[in-house]
């Protein structure tokens, strides 16, 4: 292709860019105009069949920095999606295809909802993770595509981006490439007011290939992605470029980074690039068939189904439909005790048996969350995904995983430690993505560790998060029925389970309708209080119930496994289970305010923790039948 056609399919992807924050008044055009070099050599290396954007064997392609989203706009237009020129004219605006951040189901084309900068680098790792394992199961003949990550100067300093990088580079991911946009320039001026680090000795050190280029030198773009499609590591190709290229006098400015170039401007860089400057969105036909994907990406799709075995395609076909209802999960014995974080590892490796695509791990704390799945493996070729001490990119690289078409991926960490991994759960939930959190050590009762490791506020956090559903089951049986309502759920859902051990609950008490996230777990004529718990809390609940009864006071008790699922329900089924005549207390072990939804009283944690044994700490707080007997009836 010569270099005259190249620069034209460059700077169309510029003023297409720049037309549309333009016209929004709102966005970034600097990034976009500065990577269209970049993004047009690229797009002659992608595998993409815009008529079947599920493609298992396509090439992956992660925007990290979700601010340039006038490149994936553009070029998701060029190349034959269902974005068109009236969409890009609508950009940033209600309810239009093209919102401000690229967001996953809602734009075709979408690999992946990035978010915050950084996120889209520990996706594209995810997706190279997902595509190494799949590769080891289904042979390399079946999965042999790349996955490209186009990130910036923010990206790299996010410290999520270092945590992925490690993780890719420690797998030697040969199959990610990651290109850098090194235009020296952030929000606030030259990268140099806060960043001096060498980012090749940087990503070296962490067994990355990492190549040198100009990103406007169009040879030089070619050949550093051909030799990082053969490299055995993966690759960090470093790209000089300067932002907002081929405006007129504002190339290289950090004012180009997130504000509208304005008319005048980008009439000029029109005119000096020999385009019309008083066109608007405008795609010359030769332009836009030398991008078109529509016949090769459907001609190569069609190659590859071709190509199959028919085993392979049986495999893919199990991986793909899974069959939820094949799972023989473990039953427990009433009146035992057992850790509901126990009772998760039975039910994890129990759907692990029936499941061929269920894989995950913790961050370095497997034997402790009791994750591990038995005898399966250590991935890449095995199950048991080995993280390490990296929450953030942990669930990061799980929501990629659960993106690839293949796979149902859990990650695991205490659930204080959620703390680090927030920006990933929420991003699961803004996109729908049905990762599986499993966060144990749920309470108070993780003893004498102490407050820096006792969760207090962390239940009321994401049970407040949108489209996130948070299960924490009373006992074993009320986990198994907690996984059996999540595994068909498409959202995200975590498990926050306990230390201590809990009594597993009689039989026609723990069946409850744990699909409406809450039901009457112990019921009276003639209750005047209804007592609503969740986990550890909830043998509490009964307990005083009985001792209440016995002091003449009935009690209804209501065990509420996912608060967020109770919320979703109508008056008519809450008034079932929370009797209108009845004063609602709730008891958490946790700061618990949400619970005023239904409550008179809540009675929770008003401090942190403390370092103490479990048993101490529950009676310091005021979590016994006394306790709570002696404040429900004060409070009547």
């Amino acid at each position: 292709m010569s270099k005259q056609l190249l620069q034209k399919q460059a700077d169309t992807i510029r003023f297409l860019a720049a037309d549309m924050v333009q016209q929004a008044n709102s966005g970034h055009p600097g990034a976009p105009m500065g990577m269209a070099d970049i993004a047009t050599v690229l797009s002659s290396h992608l595998n993409l069949n815009p008529t079947n954007e599920k493609w298992l064997n396509r090439d992956r392609l992660v925007f990290s920095g979700g601010h340039a989203t006038g490149l994936v706009y553009s070029l998701l237009h060029l190349w034959g999606f269902n974005v068109s020129i009236p969409d890009m004219r609508e950009f940033r605006q209600y309810n239009s295809k093209t919102p401000g951040h690229p967001e996953y189901s809602h734009t075709h084309g979408v690999e992946i909802t990035t978010g915050p900068l950084g996120q889209g680098i520990a996706n594209a790792v995810g997706f190279a993770m997902a595509a190494k394992y799949a590769q080891n199961t289904l042979g390399k003949d079946v999965i042999n595509h790349k996955v490209y990550c186009l990130c910036g100067d923010g990206d790299l300093q996010e410290g999520i981006s270092y945590e992925a990088c490690a993780t890719a580079g420690h797998l030697e991911l040969d199959n990610l490439i990651v290109i850098y946009d090194s235009n020296d320039i952030t929000i606030e001026g030259d990268t140099s007011i806060a960043w001096s680090e060498n980012v090749k000795k940087r990503f070296q050190a962490i067994n990355f290939e990492v190549l040198e280029i100009d990103g406007h030198n169009f040879d030089q773009i070619d050949k550093a992605i051909v030799t990082a499609k053969s490299c055995d590591k993966p690759v960090l190709i470093i790209a000089k470029t300067a932002i907002g290229k081929g405006a007129a006098t504002l190339e290289g400015s950090h004012h180009t980074h997130g504000a509208p170039l304005g008319e005048d401007e980008i009439k000029a860089s029109k005119k000096k690039a020999g385009f019309n400057p008083e066109e608007k969105f405008v795609v010359p036909y030769d332009i836009k068939g030398s991008f078109d994907k529509l016949i090769v990406g459907l001609e190569a799709e069609n190659a590859w189904n071709a190509s199959l075995s028919v085993e392979a395609k049986e495999k893919i076909e199990a991986l793909q439909n899974p069959n939820f209802d094949a799972i023989k999960f473990p039953t427990f014995e009433p009146g035992s005790s057992v850790a509901t974080r126990s009772s998760n590892h039975k039910i994890l490796n129990a759907i692990a048996k029936a499941v061929p695509g269920f894989i995950g791990g913790s961050a370095d704390l497997a034997p402790s969350n009791k994750t591990e799945l038995e005898n399966m493996g250590d991935f890449p070729n095995g199950r048991n995904i080995h993280f390490g001490i990296k929450e953030h990119a942990m669930a990061a690289m799980t929501n990629a995983m659960n993106l690839y078409g293949l796979f149902r991926v859990f990650s695991a960490t205490f659930f204080v430690f959620s703390d680090y991994l927030k920006p990933s759960a929420r991003i699961a939930a803004l996109a729908g993505i049905p990762q599986h959190f499993v966060w144990t050590h749920d309470s108070i009762g993780v003893g004498e560790d102490g407050p820096t490791h006792q969760p207090i506020e962390h239940l009321s956090q994401f049970r407040a998060l949108p489209n996130f559903y948070t299960f924490r089951p009373a006992d074993a049986s009320e986990n198994v029925d907690s996984w059996k309502v999540a595994l068909k759920m498409n959202a995200p859902t975590a498990f926050v389970c306990s230390r201590q051990n809990l009594e597993v609950l009689k039989p026609e008490k723990a069946f409850g309708n744990v699909s409406n996230g809450g039901y009457l777990l112990k019921e009276r004529e003639d209750a005047t209080v209804t007592i609503m718990a969740s986990g550890s809390e909830v043998m509490l609940a009964l307990q005083t119930a009985c001792n209440l009864e016995k002091a003449g006071i009935k009690a209804n008790v209501v065990s509420v496994p996912c608060f967020d699922l109770l919320i979703e329900q109508d008056k008519e089924y809450i008034d079932t289970i929370i009797k209108p005549n009845t004063k609602v207390f709730a008891v958490e072990a946790a700061r618990g305010l949400e619970y005023y939804k239904f409550a008179d009283v809540v009675y929770g944690m008003d401090t942190f923790g403390a370092s103490a044994p479990a048993e101490k700490l529950f009676e310091h707080f005021g979590f016994t039948t006394e306790a709570l007997e002696a404040k429900i009836k004060n409070d009547l």
